[in-house]
């Protein structure tokens, strides 16, 4: 197959339909008809000799070979938008673009619609899109292209990532305001024990305060675990329960839920809070917008 002989415009069907999972909603992100979206997804499968997205009750599903091409065609598309913009720098060439942010719930919590607000001044018309990780899986997802930039405690050892430290984190703790005492403002660590306590944690089993209670020849009862931030307010409200969770997190919940913020009674270690991204992308001027992006949100606390 010669390039020559491709029309290049099926790279922007090929990323639609992957990306909306729905040959109708690629119809209306790219402007066309929906047969035109249909003919350009025939052509693709004689160019790359695959089926390349398959019919499921949800949608389109892609295949693995469509898998395998998605990091690359978006790639080279946002390459070709890159181009466009040092010609004419003054242009919109935010419009089409997204950049995808990997981090856990309790950042987007907490910071999720200042760096909205942020893109929103500096780059407009660019979308971002949140994607769960965590420190564990956070390098495979970069190298992986699934995101392009990530907001984690950590785990950007591999060579071919740069990170850049965002500040550190600390622990407060969430409660119903009924279960608490008139005026009181804090718990001590004998009432933190004696509390049923709800873990936020992608494991389900220990977190860190079970660490530092052990460490004090303590245990703690956690009668629920969950894996999201969000659930806790439905979880914690009309119960006598405690969450334990990371301070950003625990302010921004409590502010929208009425759930009272207190001081950790437990002496938990700080930990850094870290935004990192492929070094390839370094040039890219629309992920640096991102990047700059997120580190003035940080700065701002």
């Amino acid at each position: 197959m010669n390039i020559v002989t491709v029309d290049l415009n099926l790279l922007k069907v090929f990323e639609a339909l992957h990306e909306e999972s729905s040959a109708s909603r690629a119809a209306l992100r790219l402007g066309v008809t929906q047969s035109a979206v249909s003919a350009a997804l025939r052509r693709l499968r004689e160019v790359y000799g695959d089926q390349l997205f398959v019919r499921t009750g949800r949608g389109l599903a892609p295949t693995l070979k469509a898998n395998q091409l998605k990091p690359v065609v978006s790639e080279a598309l946002n390459k070709c938008r890159q181009s466009l913009a040092m010609v004419d720098p003054e242009a919109h060439h935010y419009d089409g673009r997204s950049v995808t942010v990997g981090l856990s719930d309790d950042f987007e919590i907490a910071y999720g619609r200042r760096l909205i607000e942020a893109i929103a001044r500096s780059a407009p018309k660019l979308r971002l899109i949140f994607r769960q990780t965590h420190s564990q899986i956070v390098a495979r997802a970069l190298m992986e292209r699934s995101i392009d930039l990530a907001i984690t405690a950590g785990g950007f050892a591999e060579r071919l990532l740069s990170r850049q430290v965002l500040g550190e984190g600390d622990y407060a703790c969430l409660v119903d305001p009924g279960s608490l005492a008139p005026d009181q403002h804090s718990i001590d660590l004998p009432e933190f024990v004696a509390r049923e306590h709800i873990l936020v944690s992608s494991g389900g089993f220990i977190g860190i305060t079970d660490e530092g209670l052990a460490a004090l020849g303590l245990s703690r009862r956690v009668c629920a675990s969950t894996t999201h931030f969000a659930a806790l307010p439905h979880l914690l409200k009309g119960s006598g329960a405690v969450a334990t969770i990371p301070s950003h997190a625990a302010q921004a919940i409590a502010e929208l839920s009425g759930l009272v913020l207190l001081p950790c009674p437990l002496a938990l270690p700080r930990y850094p809070i870290e935004l990192g991204w492929r070094t390839s992308t370094q040039i890219d001027p629309v992920v640096i917008k991102v990047r700059e992006a997120i580190v003035g949100c940080f700065n701002t606390d």
